[in-house]
């Protein structure tokens, strides 16, 4: 049995195509990697096709970007010269292979760009002391969150999952907090 042909699972390639639109990723993208991460088999791209209803250039597209995230490869298949893909299924591999990639592309560039813009608005007496400090502050707060992210991405995957477990309760470890 295909993998599309479980109800459950054909919702969950469909929901997940959903759910990227809000991620800021293509419909489609998120679909393929849905349908790939199910599979229990490489696929190459033209099952892709038939199988999401998707133009061939679609899938192409989608497969570069999902690729370009690392989570999914391609590999080949004995007998077969296509190119069949398969995707990461380890889940914390992939979130931390996304969130790196996102940090990399959204997140860096913002922190050099502020940090030029505070430079550049140093040497000027003509801003307005409020914008100074507003972007400084923002320049401030999203670095100090990308050093927290490369703290944290250093991690053992075993100390990740139990952080992530211990949730909210994590604060009682530290001093002087108040343990409501």
């Amino acid at each position: 049995m295909r993998v599309y042909d479980i109800p459950e699972a054909r919702s969950f390639i469909l929901h997940w195509g959903e759910m990227g639109t809000h991620w800021g990723v293509n419909r489609s993208v998120a679909q393929i990697h849905a349908l790939l991460y199910l599979s229990d088999r490489p696929l190459h791209a033209e099952e892709i096709c038939e199988t999401l209803g998707l133009a061939r250039s679609n899938v192409s597209t989608g497969v570069k970007e999902l690729q370009s995230y690392g989570i999914i490869r391609r590999t080949h298949v004995e007998g077969d010269r296509r190119d069949h893909f398969v995707a990461e299924t380890d889940l914390w591999e992939m979130l931390i292979r996304i969130v790196s990639e996102r940090k990399k592309r959204e997140i860096d560039p913002t922190i050099t760009a502020l940090r030029q813009l505070s430079a550049d608005m140093a040497t000027r007496s003509d801003v307005p002391p409020h914008v100074i400090e507003r972007i400084g502050r923002m320049h401030e707060f999203i670095g100090t969150l990308a050093h927290w992210y490369d703290d944290v991405r250093s991690l053992p995957k075993s100390t990740l999952v139990t952080l992530m477990k211990l949730g909210g309760r994590v604060a009682r470890l530290i001093p002087g907090k108040s343990r409501n």
